[in-house]
């Protein structure tokens, strides 16, 4: 049984690193992480005390959100370092409460987030992206045998975590080219006179963390070694 559940989490951890790799795939599928990243500056920004006047999401993936208050201090600095960290953190959150098998809880968790998120959203696209998203989870949630639930849960994780690396990529090789003079990176860099590069590495590190503990609640290693010793 175990050896079969092992299975499956694994499976989904392949499946959800495809849809990260492949283009065709990817440029759909991002517009979750667009979701997800936008979601974070507006709550960031709601915590900081600021007011938020909306958010927008664009079918080429991108996204804005638009608050008022102090152009400059920590709540802005917290407001905008918040987007390229959530989808990594938002996965380990979700990450936890699969180990603690509350699958159900996750599903319905993603629905309420959504849910928050299309009171903020401000444009049609955004509308129907969150919906659309939100329709799929609740479906699953609904409608399906537990067995799926899990699964989706696990591959929705998965994907979360590889996902909130690869934007983090493609920013710095936007940068690198001079593409994107006002990413959040650079924002940070102007807010806090910290170099934009290092900015970008901290948006890395984050993910990274959030994938390696994630992983080590996922797929208990020392667990898996004995699986395969005794396998062979």
């Amino acid at each position: 049984m175990f050896t079969e559940q092992l299975s499956i989490v694994l499976a989904c951890a392949v499946a959800a690193l495809v849809v990260v790799l492949v283009r065709t795939v990817w440029l759909v599928a991002r517009n979750v992480v667009t979701i997800a990243h936008e979601g974070g500056h507006a709550l960031v920004a709601l915590l900081a005390g600021r007011r938020l006047s909306g958010v927008q999401l664009h079918s080429d993936t991108s996204g804005v959100t638009v608050s008022r208050g102090k152009p400059r201090g920590p709540g802005m600095v917290a407001t905008t370092l918040a987007g390229y960290v959530t989808p990594s953190l938002l996965g380990l959150g979700f990450a936890a409460l699969l180990t603690a098998g509350r699958v159900t809880a996750l599903l319905w968790t993603t629905i309420v987030l959504l849910a928050a998120m299309l009171i903020m959203v401000r444009n049609a696209y955004g509308v129907l992206s969150i919906v659309v998203t939100g329709l799929v989870v609740f479906l699953i949630s609904r409608f399906t045998p537990i067995a799926v639930q899990a699964g989706f849960a696990y591959f929705f994780t998965w994907f979360l975590l590889f996902a909130g690396i690869k934007p983090i990529w493609e920013l710095q090789v936007k940068r690198s080219r001079r593409r994107s003079p006002d990413s959040d990176a650079d924002q940070l860099a102007r807010l806090t006179g910290v170099p934009g590069l290092l900015w970008v590495f901290v948006f890395g590190l984050v993910a990274l963390a959030a994938l390696a503990l994630s992983a080590s609640w996922l797929v208990p290693f020392g667990t898996l070694s004995r699986v395969f010793n005794a396998g062979s």
